[in-house]
């Protein structure tokens, strides 16, 4: 009887360690969720050839995470964050300086930018009627 005092007291034991943590505050609901230091900002930026984004296919894609710091893949990262925020994360609203020496030659270029900004889901997209005006649109976000 001895070996089968010591196995139940080691069951015990055991069972009080590993079930112990379960009682209590611990099964009590959650009051929800932490509020974060700072609503999420990543974004997926693509350009393709192609009058919108169901006809271009991708070729060239970079990140752009913009909280709790700039970083990802994007070229200028910081300063396209910067942008995003004076346009109040309305990609529609961003610099457009036009008059650019560009040639008129039609050859579409589809940006597209996906993703979420301070918590809210985007989906942007937008067509320059060639290479030569996306480039010369003055936005860095879209310089990539």
């Amino acid at each position: 009887m001895p070996n089968t005092a010591r196995w139940a007291a080691t069951l015990t034991l055991t069972a009080t360690a590993v079930c112990g943590p379960l009682t209590g505050s611990a099964l009590a609901s959650p009051q929800g969720a932490a509020a974060g230091l700072y609503a999420p900002s990543a974004l997926v930026l693509t350009v393709g050839h192609g009058q919108s984004a169901t006809t271009a296919a991708p070729e060239r894609a970079v990140t752009l995470t913009c909280a709790p710091t700039s970083s990802g893949t994007h070229p200028a990262a910081a300063d396209a964050c910067a942008e995003i925020r004076a346009a109040g994360g309305d990609f529609g609203a961003l610099a457009d300086r036009g008059g650019a020496a560009c040639t008129k030659q039609y050859d579409p270029v589809t940006v597209t930018v996906e993703g979420v900004w301070q918590g809210r889901r985007v989906a942007h997209e937008r067509t320059f009627s060639n290479e030569c005006v996306k480039n010369s649109s003055g936005s860095v976000v879209f310089s990539f």
